[in-house]
């Protein structure tokens, strides 16, 4: 019997791993040269420095708002609030059938299948703003802009998010429905809708939460909304006028979330 193995005595006391240095060191290593001017990008942390204090007079602006501002914001607040409400209903709503079509257990084929994931694979690596900049272009500085691009930016995401959650469903209700004669269109219908569908209320609550971020950020290349005002105010340097927008934003996100992870939370 070897002494680790008699009774009474102490187990041998493993080696110390290597593997949390070496990739602290690993980590650091990478960030240094992805700061380094050498072989990153190249950031001074002196000339950093510099910019921070010579923005001490933006900052103190920044933090003294001017709420006489206030009633001027109140129509582009009302403006991008009502372009998150269109958007979002018009692009979940389509979102909802082309979820569908992206998952493998409703799917008329594979062909449409593959279709789909590779059209919604387009639709989501394209960014908000970009959209914005093409609908921007093609009809106009406006609010029809920013509403076109939510909702290609809501079908990416609730479609996406949706076809996962269908992909997990339980498969007792639709091997029931098939077997009792259904088609594919009532197998989704009656089988696999009823299953998906809290889902689907707090993927689109979740959504509408994004777009009133993402109106605000097209709002800046002329896609109507606040953000068409914080440029404004920012391209003439009036910093205590952008202090207020910046407040307005934040409350109006916060209380939306609240009220949405409320509603998520008696749905799902």
């Amino acid at each position: 019997m070897t002494a680790a193995a008699q009774p009474g005595r102490r187990p041998a006391k493993p080696r110390p791993s290597l593997v949390i240095p070496i990739g602290i060191v690993a980590f650091l290593i990478i960030t240094w040269a992805s700061l380094s001017t050498e072989f990153g990008i190249g950031v001074d942390l002196g000339a950093l420095a510099d910019s921070i204090t010579r923005g001490a007079g933006i900052l103190g602006e920044l933090a003294s708002p001017n709420w006489s501002f206030v009633p001027e914001t109140l129509p582009f607040m009302l403006e991008t609030f009502q372009m998150a409400i269109v958007a979002a209903v018009i692009g979940c709503g389509l979102a909802l059938p082309i979820s569908f079509l992206l998952s493998r257990i409703t799917a008329p084929n594979f062909a449409t299948f593959l279709a789909g994931r590779s059209v919604l694979s387009v639709v989501r690596a394209i960014p908000d703003i970009l959209y914005a900049l093409i609908f921007v272009a093609s009809t106009g500085i406006g609010t029809l802009a920013g509403i076109a691009a939510l909702i290609f930016f809501n079908i990416g995401v609730v479609a996406k998010l949706q076809s996962e959650t269908i992909d997990g469903v339980d498969p007792g209700p639709i091997e029931a429905a098939r077997a009792g004669g259904a088609n594919r269109s009532q197998t989704v219908r009656w089988a696999v809708l009823p299953q998906v569908l809290p889902n689907y209320v707090a993927y689109s609550l979740y959504t509408f939460e994004l777009n009133i971020r993402a109106a605000t950020v097209i709002g800046i290349v002329g896609a109507g909304g606040i953000g068409n005002l914080l440029f404004r105010q920012y391209r003439f340097f009036n910093w205590s006028n952008v202090s207020v927008i910046v407040i307005e934003l934040f409350v109006l996100v916060m209380v939306i979330e609240f009220i949405s992870i409320y509603l998520r939370r008696r749905l799902v």
